[in-house]
């Protein structure tokens, strides 16, 4: 079931470990949520088993994405050396280590409670279902915000047993954020992506790419200081919000002539952004 040539440099390959950004973006919402619902420390428990959760997720997402794609990628010049395409990886490759991973995944679940193991088969339904929409329809990046900002109510689950109206606030914000930056991403392969008829945002928006991703940021923007007051966060936080939206302003200057390489410079720049608004919340709390 698993390779027997260079396996681990395939499993590192197939799931993207050695290009961590992935699970950059998708941590830094569950970080958030596991400091507002806790509201402060939320414990080594929650946060080992969500930390973990998100790494592995990530990595099954970028396997199942890979076998999706495994016909396609060898088109697009972003993708043309992975590892399904290259050899260096079957495709039963793949399902061995995706099954791994499910286990890996489910063992961590059952070390939380009901409501979140009930959570995490939404999950797992998103992150299987993303790699074919962009077959179907041109709004894939909001099937990837679904999948990107679950985590958020899975983490209000277990800590509070309960997933509150704010929760999908912080929910909605991080959807938001995502189609934002994951546009950025398509705009990179766009070209390629015409020629073998992949739908994207990128592609549905046209000429009025930059404008739509200003747009959801500005929108993403509003998300975050609706959450500040929903939260009762003070100075540092909007200090924070502050600093995310001059992080948008640079990639809105990154990104003015559409460059592939500076559309991929400003979609790797929103690690920053989750993370400056990490910093705000925690330090907030820890000056109260």
């Amino acid at each position: 079931m698993f390779p027997r040539r260079r396996p681990l440099h395939a499993f590192i390959q197939l799931t993207r470990l050695d290009r961590p950004i992935g699970i950059y973006l998708l941590l830094w919402p569950v970080a958030w949520a596991l400091w507002l619902a806790a509201d402060g420390w939320p414990g080594w428990r929650h946060l080992l088993v969500f930390t973990l959760g998100t790494v592995v997720m990530r990595s099954l997402g970028c396997i199942i994405n890979d076998w999706a794609d495994r016909d396609l990628d060898g088109h697009v010049a972003r993708t043309r050396q992975r590892p399904l395409v290259t050899g260096l990886a079957s495709s039963r490759d793949a399902l061995g280590y995706g099954l791994g991973l499910l286990l890996l995944a489910l063992l961590l679940v059952l070390l939380t409670n009901r409501l979140t193991m009930l959570l995490a088969i939404g999950a797992l339904l998103l992150a299987a279902l993303y790699p074919f929409m962009k077959r179907h329809t041109h709004l894939p990046q909001l099937v990837l915000g679904a999948a990107f900002a679950w985590g958020v109510p899975m983490v209000f689950a277990a800590v509070q047993g309960r997933v509150p109206a704010t929760a999908w606030l912080i929910y909605l914000t991080t959807l938001l954020w995502t189609v934002a930056y994951d546009t950025l991403y398509a705009m990179v392969d766009r070209e390629d992506d015409l020629k073998i008829g992949i739908k994207s945002t990128a592609i549905l928006f046209g000429s009025a790419d930059r404008a739509m991703v200003a747009l959801l940021q500005l929108l993403s923007l509003l998300g975050w200081a609706l959450i500040g007051v929903n939260f009762d966060l003070g100075l540092c936080y909007a200090l924070a919000v502050v600093a995310a939206a001059l992080l948008f302003g640079h990639q809105q200057w990154l990104i003015r002539d559409r460059a592939p390489a500076a559309c991929l410079a400003a979609f790797l720049h929103n690690q920053w952004v989750g993370a400056v608004l990490f910093v705000g919340i925690v330090l907030d709390q820890l000056l109260r």
